[in-house]
């Protein structure tokens, strides 16, 4: 039986909202933001980018089908707390081993069911996204209010640290799905490269996509030094997905500098934002981010639209970027803001989205074969 225990979710402009703990009891603090996919509930709690974040589902029944250890994206969830209309009583699915409030409970992690999701999102989608606090600990609204107001926020903060491996390992698993041939099947190449994944706060989606396109895998933490990268001698390397503030991880940007031109270099998510620091450019916040699997987004060479799965509160300005030397390859067409680069000269190129895009769309995993054709152009430079 799910607990019935009060919470309150109290938001730093004071608009505070009524429910009741489906989750572990507790209080918690993040920046408070919506996903607007109707599934994939268990990606996106174990997905490292919601570092420091409260997540809102805007679809409004949420824990239908359970929760099965094939599809989490890391160790365990990531998220500060959880806020959904509705949980399922009842979950059924032939994968489906324990119900999210189980779920949540055994990791720890609050969530809260009852609030006007709806509203909340519509407050966000005006305000902005911003601090809050969720607790069954403490019901002074007041209090809560001054809480969240006194939270650090994500500017500034070295998110990365706290979901990082702490030591490199090598990745064996390959995804059984059969959408390869939404791009080149991994036969077209007569080699097999090596990978350094830089992880951030890394995906297992992405190494697995790696990993079913024939790369061999080695994932290091983010403060590694490009010369420890490059003593694996691989055919190119990987900046991955993260939470948090781009300009929050300077050690990072450092390296990636020290890599371009290096090796074929392949950017995702906040390895994009880093990348474009590294080649000058700078990054601002957005007002509520991108969080979903349909988000459209235009390449500029071929005029295609492509819906794609995104999760980011920062993004790239294109207007710092330097023309002459880099090339904008695709845009958002909700908002126009900046969703991929390439390098003119060099093999360096990155997506803001998520192209391994599971559960989501798959209109973006030929962006993993040009990443292999790019190692294989340069294997012997």
């Amino acid at each position: 039986m799910k607990p019935t225990e009060k919470a309150l979710l109290a938001l730093e402009d004071g608009m505070v909202l009524e429910g009741h703990s489906f989750g572990s009891p507790g209080e918690k603090a993040g920046e408070l933001v919506f996903n607007t996919s109707m599934t994939g509930y268990q990606e996106i709690l174990t997905d490292p980018s919601y570092k420091g974040q409260i997540v809102i589902m805007t679809y409004p029944l949420i824990g239908n089908y359970g929760v099965n250890p094939e599809d989490i994206e890391s160790q365990g969830p990531k998220v500060e707390g959880f806020i959904i209309k509705e949980s399922s009583s009842l979950f059924s699915n032939w994968r489906g081993e324990c119900s999210l409030y189980e779920y949540l409970n055994s990791h720890r992690i609050m969530g809260a069911e009852g609030m006007d999701t709806r509203a909340l999102t519509r407050h966000i989608r005006q305000k902005g996204a911003m601090k809050s606090i969720l607790s069954t600990e403490d019901l002074d609204r007041d209090r809560l209010i001054e809480k969240a107001k006194a939270s650090p926020g994500l500017v500034g903060r070295d998110l990365v640290r706290e979901v990082t491996c702490e030591k490199p390992y090598e990745w064996f698993e390959a995804t059984d799905s059969q959408f390869l041939n939404h791009g080149l099947p991994p036969s077209t190449f007569h080699f097999r490269p090596k990978v350094v994944a830089m992880d951030f706060g890394i995906k297992y989606n992405i190494l697995r996509s790696l990993r079913q396109w024939g790369c061999e895998v080695i994932v290091v933490p983010a403060s590694a030094q490009a010369d420890l990268i490059l003593s694996y001698r691989p055919d190119g390397i990987l900046l991955s997905n993260g939470p948090g503030d781009p300009e929050g991880v300077p050690y990072a940007i450092e390296t990636v500098k020290t890599l371009i031109g290096k090796k074929p270099i392949f950017g995702i998510c906040l390895g994009h934002q880093l990348l474009g620091l590294a080649l000058g450019g700078k990054t601002f916040k957005l007002k509520f981010g991108h969080r979903g699997a349909n988000q459209p987004v235009k390449d500029l060479s071929s005029g295609r639209v492509m819906i794609t799965s995104q999760n980011h509160g920062f993004c790239v300005d294109l207007h710092t970027i330097n023309s002459e030397e880099v090339e904008l390859t695709q845009i958002n067409l909700n908002d126009q803001t900046l969703e991929g680069i390439r390098h003119k000269k060099l093999p360096v190129f990155s997506v803001q989205y998520h192209p391994e895009a599971s559960p989501g769309p798959h209109d973006t995993q030929y962006l993993f074969g040009e990443f292999m054709k790019m190692m294989e152009q340069h294997r012997h430079a």
